[in-house]
């Protein structure tokens, strides 16, 4: 029964799916921030499409996000120019260099394809959408210029996220396996954890920041006693907005946490990033910061939900799509169904693993899990 389930076509997963919104590798990295700003999600796709023929050959070659941007502004060779000058670099600059994040696939190709893409590295999979005809010309027209076109199909892409959804849908083909507690599946990860104390500077942890961002992880935050206090999730940093690499060159890992909460940064830190900037001379970063605050306030005042903060930059900090700094945690003894729950419900794709006193004990992803359900694949 599993078996078949996975022969399933990727467009059963596709139902539904918004067109990508997308960008050509020819556009700015200034560009970029507004079609994030534009858009409220937290990544938008670049394409590289050569139209010189008529077999013109369109690939999407990388997403960029947030993160991508303000890591790129926070490298120390980005400090000399202005911040505005920077944001006219080409986009390419900042798409992350690992190969194979984003792959493509026809509609028609197997699950079980793109099950085994995600597993070799592939955050992101480009399927074409299959269009519905429709006999409302004006609904047509609609849809044209609703998103970018590629050979006049519209794509989207599935995550990680999209295919453990698909399998909890049908997660009784694979009892008992999904009732066992994940300490008896060996898929808590006590090697790779990201982590990092309260105090430490939020600038030294910009590789990790980036390492996070490309494993779909997060940092932990700890205590002194290794206890978890809470989490920097990329997820939550792609809703920021640029006023990020300031509070990053400035902040402590614990600060940056309550920074990026959401609901928007404590006036208090907006302070307190402001006098750090004016010591550390850092004054094009600082018009940055005070230019995008300014733009922030005039976005909380136009927002119909009259929500403030929450409603900055067109999307970013919305309560409804980023999470908290409390970090998800599960237990040892937690079954896998109760932690692929757990994670889908508050969209990560990751669960930190806690003794009972709080220690962490390591973490539980997506990829860890779609193991578990390849390995019992291959046996049935």
């Amino acid at each position: 029964m599993a078996v078949r389930l996975l022969a399933n076509e990727v467009s059963d997963l596709c139902l539904g799916k918004p067109p990508l919104r997308c960008l050509s590798v020819s556009a700015t990295v200034a560009e970029a921030v507004a079609a994030l700003r534009r858009s409220g999600d937290g990544c938008v796709s670049i394409w590289s499409c050569d139209h010189s023929s008529n077999d013109a050959v369109c690939r999407c070659v990388g997403k960029v996000s947030l993160v991508d941007i303000c890591c790129f502004l926070c490298r120390e060779e980005n400090h000399l120019p202005s911040p505005s000058t920077v944001l006219q670099s080409p986009v390419e600059a900042v798409i992350p260099k690992v190969p194979g994040l984003v792959r493509h696939l026809e509609p028609q190709s197997s699950l079980l394809e793109a099950f085994e893409l995600i597993l070799d590295g592939a955050q992101n999979i480009i399927v074409p959408i299959i269009s519905r005809s429709t006999s409302n010309p004006k609904k047509k027209l609609l849809n044209k210029q609703s998103s970018s076109l590629h050979n006049n199909r519209q794509y989207c892409w599935l995550t990680q996220e999209d295919i453990i959804r698909y399998l909890l849908n049908s997660i009784g083909l694979f009892c008992p396996t999904p009732i066992q507690p994940i300490n008896s599946l060996d898929i808590i990860d006590t090697d790779s954890v990201l982590f990092v104390q309260y105090d430490d500077p939020a600038a030294s942890i910009l590789p990790l920041i980036l390492e996070s961002h490309i494993t779909q992880t997060a940092i932990a935050i700890v205590d002194t006693d290794g206890k978890l206090i809470g989490e920097i999730s990329p997820f939550t940093l792609n809703f920021c907005d640029l006023t990020l690499s300031a509070a990053i060159e400035t902040l402590s890992a614990g600060e940056l946490m309550a920074y990026i909460d959401c609901g928007g940064p404590p006036e208090d830190l907006i302070q307190t990033v402001k006098e750090r900037l004016t010591e550390k001379k850092l004054v094009k970063l600082l018009e940055l910061f005070d230019e995008e605050e300014s733009s922030n306030s005039c976005s909380s005042s136009d927002d119909e939900f009259g929500s403030g903060k929450g409603g900055r930059l067109g999307g970013y900090y919305s309560a409804r799509m980023v999470r908290r700094s409390e970090a998800t945690v599960c237990y040892p003894w937690s079954s896998l169904v109760a932690v692929m729950i757990q994670a889908l419900a508050h969209r990560a794709s990751y669960v930190w693993v806690v003794e009972e006193d709080g220690g962490l004990a390591g973490i539980v992803t997506f990829e860890s899990m779609l193991k578990v359900f390849h390995q019992r694949l291959k046996m049935a």
